[in-house]
């Protein structure tokens, strides 16, 4: 039988909290990550796509939690962020 998902509560000192699954926990960290890596290189959301060949809506749906960036995005982000310029370079 498989485990129910763990829900993270809500505070209920809060009433603008809410209750978060891992599946959103995850998503809001991801979405953090994507839109770290592009405030470090003061890119806007368009200049980011750009230059890093990533669809600009899609980059917006991540850095906005709407969907979950797959993992090999992820991962391509964190190269973005050790070598922005070879990364640039090598897609360009």
């Amino acid at each position: 039988m498989k485990n129910a998902p763990t829900i993270l509560p809500a505070d209920p000192n809060d009433p603008e909290d809410f209750d978060a699954s891992p599946e959103a926990l995850d998503r809001g960290q991801k979405a953090r990550l994507v839109r770290t890596a592009r405030t470090r290189l003061g890119l806007s959301q368009a200049e980011f796509a750009r230059r890093f060949h990533v669809p600009l809506g899609t980059l917006r749906d991540w850095e906005q939690a709407r969907t979950t960036a797959p993992d090999f995005a992820i991962a391509y982000v964190r190269v973005i962020m050790r070598d922005p310029d070879m990364v640039a370079a090598a897609v360009a």
